[in-house]
């Protein structure tokens, strides 16, 4: 039986502080990648599957070491994944900078930046989180750090956009990898005192993964995250280009980007608020069903730069506000133990749909000349996601087997 170990005497506000900012930074330099696209695909002369496939390989190997980096945070700590994760993602990003061909982006942008991602981001920080956080907390405190990761996108997507003005992409790329540098500082005073939970006698990971394949609920969730994937990543890399081709300013799509990072400020924390006080599947469907609404609606309204800025805000109340209710149902029925881990591999379903969201984005803009048959996709995942999440039980697997005793 797994026994929890006492929780780190740390100030809530302290372990926050640290932990959003290293989700900040980390995703705060991700959501730019999409204002890439234009400058890097025209100065390479590179077609729009090229730097699509360099991102959506980011986003499968992200998700497919996510599982891996979450146990060597469990068994080993957070700290020296944060560490060894900063380091690859400067030097992703410096070899982005470098990549002269489709091969070199797709092994620098794609395997280095998604490898170092799953490192430094929501599964390895939330694992550090759920041992330095009371389970009472533990949803809302998911909400805070996932909504510091929005206000990075809202911050830095107009700071790259100025940078991309004034120094070019190649400047901007090399001022980046000079900034992932900062997660290690703030990764060890995140881990000061932590102790690695999954080292010492009880269950195994392999039966804790074991345990946790056998839950209906958790593959639910992993079947509902595939969509949030698919989703969000589509339209974060393409949705700017998108406006373009529609005869709209870069502006207009840069505003759009940096909105969604804004009001998904909003919709995390609340969404973590929610999850303390109704059911968490409940809230999770109503963002997937609330998600296929607005998209129908946007494509169904004439297009113009107010019904953007609508649709991103909409769009942003609803965009990692499925994050630390999946995250908190997976702490709530499995534990804290082995939380990277299984997080972790819950993120991979996430990533598997962000691949094929952003690579059929352009695989099939390229066949068709359009974006709409993606579009579609979006709304109807919407609503198989918003069903799968209804039979979801979120009661604790102990007292499951305490309940019959009872």
């Amino acid at each position: 039986m797994n026994v929890p170990s006492p929780l780190p005497q740390r100030p809530l506000a302290t372990v926050l502080v640290y932990a959003a900012l290293i989700v900040c930074v980390a995703m705060g330099i991700r959501h730019t990648f999409g204002l890439f696209l234009t400058p890097m695909s025209m100065e390479h002369q590179w077609s729009r599957e090229v730097f699509s496939f360099a991102l959506a390989l980011q986003n499968l190997m992200w998700g497919a070491s996510q599982p891996f980096a979450g146990w060597l945070a469990d068994r080993y700590g957070a700290r020296r994944v944060l560490w060894s994760a900063s380091l690859l993602y400067a030097l992703g990003l410096l070899g982005m900078a470098y990549a002269a061909t489709g091969t070199g982006l797709a092994a620098t942008a794609g395997l280095m930046i998604g490898a170092a991602q799953s490192g430094c981001t929501y599964s390895v920080v939330f694992a550090a989180m759920g041992k330095l956080v009371p389970e009472a907390k533990r949803g809302w405190a998911m909400g805070v750090v996932a909504a510091a990761g929005s206000f990075g996108q809202f911050l830095m997507i107009p700071v790259a956009s100025g940078l991309i003005g004034g120094l070019g992409w190649f400047g901007t790329l090399l001022v980046f990898a000079a900034g992932a540098f900062l997660i290690i500082p703030l990764g060890g005073a995140l881990t000061k005192g932590l102790v690695a939970g999954a080292s010492g006698h009880g269950q195994t990971a392999r039966e804790a993964l074991g345990e946790a394949m056998s839950e209906k609920s958790f593959v639910l969730l992993i079947a509902g995250y595939f969509v949030c994937g698919f989703q969000v990543v589509f339209i974060g890399v393409h949705f700017p280009t998108y406006l373009i081709d529609k005869g709209m300013g870069a502006s207009v799509g840069m505003t759009a980007l940096a909105l969604i990072g804004l009001f998904n400020v909003f919709g995390s924390y609340t969404a973590g608020h929610l999850g303390g006080r109704w059911p968490k599947r409940h809230v999770l469907a109503g963002i997937y069903a609330a998600r296929s609404v607005v998209i129908s609606l946007f494509l169904w309204a004439p297009l113009s730069p107010a019904s953007v800025y609508l649709f991103s805000a909409a769009m942003g109340l609803l965009w990692l506000s499925t994050v630390p209710l999946t995250n908190a149902i997976v702490a709530q029925v499995f534990g804290v133990r082995f939380l990277g881990m299984l997080s972790g591999l819950v993120f991979f379903s996430h990533q598997v749909g962000s691949f094929l969201g952003v690579w059929l984005g352009g695989k099939l803009f390229d066949a068709t000349g359009a974006y709409d048959t993606v579009w579609g996709i979006c709304i109807l995942l919407g609503v198989l996601s918003a069903l799968i999440h209804l039979p979801i039980d979120e009661r604790s697997l102990e007292s499951r087997r305490l309940a019959p005793a009872a």
